[in-house]
C-alpha cells in the first residue's frame, strides 16, 4: 500500500499548524511502519531483518499508540524464496488490512462528532494541480456570508495553501504530512480538536493532492468530491477507478481550455459513470467563473437539506 510511495517511514512527523505558527506542533501518527535494518554476517551467512514492535506512549496528555510492523529477508547462501516470498506477502495484506481498521474505527468518531455537531464535512481530492484551493477560495468569497466555513488544508510540505485561505478570512489549519501521500482520520481528529468549527457549519477538507492513497483512506467526511480539470486527459477516472467510485460527486475544472486541449467530456463522462453510475458532474471553470453558479447552487441545495 502506502509502504511503496514512502508513506509512513521513519522520521515523517505530521505537523499540525495555523498560520501564524512558528514552527507548528508535531503530531505522530498512529499508523504507521518503520523498519530497522540489522546486518549479521558470519562467514557466508548474512542476515537482514526487519524488526517491528508495537507500544504505547504518551506526552502532551495524550496516549499515542504506534505500530511498528515487520517482516523478516534471510538470506543464508541458499534459495528458499517461495516460502519467503509468501510469508510477505501475507504479513503486507495482513498489515495493511490493520491499517485501514484503525482509521475506519477513527473515521467513525470523527462521523459521530460532526453528526452530533451538525457539521458538513466536505473532502476535497485530485491530483496535483487540479484547481483545488482555487476553487475553495472563491467557493468561500462567494458564500461565506451565508455559511460558516472552518477549512483543513494538506499538504506535504509549507503552509502556502493555508495561507492563501487565511486571506479569505476564514478559520483554517494546516496539516504538513512531510512525505506522506495522503490525509487521514487521525489526522482529522487532531485538526478539528485545535479549529474546533461551531455547530451548524460546514468543514472543508483539502487532501493532499494524490488520487491513489486519499481514496482508501476514509476520513469520517459527509461526503467526497472528485475534482480534475481538463488538462489531465478524458481518460482520468479510468486510470483512477477506485477514487471516482467513492466519489459522490465529480468536478470538471479548468473547462476555459477546453479550446487549447484534447479533451472529450463525453468521453470523460462516460468512463467515469461506467466505474459509478450515481456520480454527479459539474463542469465550471474556477478561474474563470464559468459554470460556478452551477456548484454554488448544489452547495447550497445540499445545505439547506443538511438534517437539523
Amino acid at each position: 500500500m502506502c509502504d511503496t510511495c514512502g508513506c509512513g517511514q521513519p522520521g515523517k512527523e505530521v505537523k499540525i499548524m495555523k498560520p501564524g505558527d512558528v514552527n507548528g506542533e508535531e503530531k505522530h501518527h498512529h499508523t504507521y511502519t518503520h523498519s530497522h535494518e540489522h546486518h549479521h554476517q558470519d562467514g557466508d551467512h548474512f542476515h537482514t531483518h526487519e524488526h517491528g514492535h508495537s507500544y504505547d506512549h504518551a506526552h502532551d496528555g495524550i496516549t499515542h499508540e504506534h505500530d511498528h510492523m515487520h517482516s523478516h529477508d534471510n538470506n543464508h547462501g541458499h534459495d528458499h524464496s517461495h516460502e519467503s516470498h509468501e510469508h510477505s506477502h501475507g504479513r503486507k495484506v495482513e498489515v495493511e488490512q490493520d491499517i485501514l481498521g484503525r482509521n475506519n474505527l477513527m473515521a467513525e468518531h470523527n462521523r459521530g462528532y460532526f453528526e452530533a455537531k451538525n457539521i458538513l464535512a466536505f473532502d476535497l481530492v485530485s491530483s496535483p494541480g487540479s484547481g483545488k484551493t482555487t476553487l475553495l477560495e472563491k467557493t468561500i468569497l462567494e458564500l461565506k456570508k451565508e455559511i460558516s466555513f472552518y477549512v483543513i488544508e494538506g499538504d506535504q510540505q509549507t503552509m502556502n495553501d493555508a495561507n492563501r485561505i487565511h486571506q479569505t478570512g476564514v478559520p483554517v489549519i494546516q496539516i504538513n504530512t512531510g512525505e506522506g501521500c495522503h490525509l487521514d482520520a487521525d489526522m482529522i481528529y487532531r485538526a478539528v480538536r485545535e479549529l474546533e468549527p461551531a455547530n451548524d457549519s460546514v468543514l472543508m477538507i483539502e487532501n493532499v493532492g494524490n488520487l491513489v492513497c486519499p481514496a482508501l483512506f476514509d476520513l469520517g467526511e459527509t461526503r467526497r468530491i472528485v475534482i480534475m480539470s481538463v488538462t489531465e486527459g478524458d481518460d482520468k477516472p479510468a486510470k483512477y477507478p477506485y477514487m471516482f467510485r467513492t466519489s459522490d460527486l465529480c468536478i470538471i475544472n479548468k473547462t476555459d481550455l477546453l479550446p487549447y486541449v484534447d479533451f472529450d467530456m463525453d468521453k470523460a463522462r462516460a468512463y467515469a459513470q461506467q466505474i459509478n453510475p450515481q456520480l454527479q458532474f459539474i463542469e465550471l471553470s474556477a478561474r474563470t467563473g464559468e459554470g460556478m453558479e452551477k456548484w454554488y447552487a448544489w452547495f447550497r441545495t445540499y445545505k439547506k437539506n443538511q438534517p437539523a
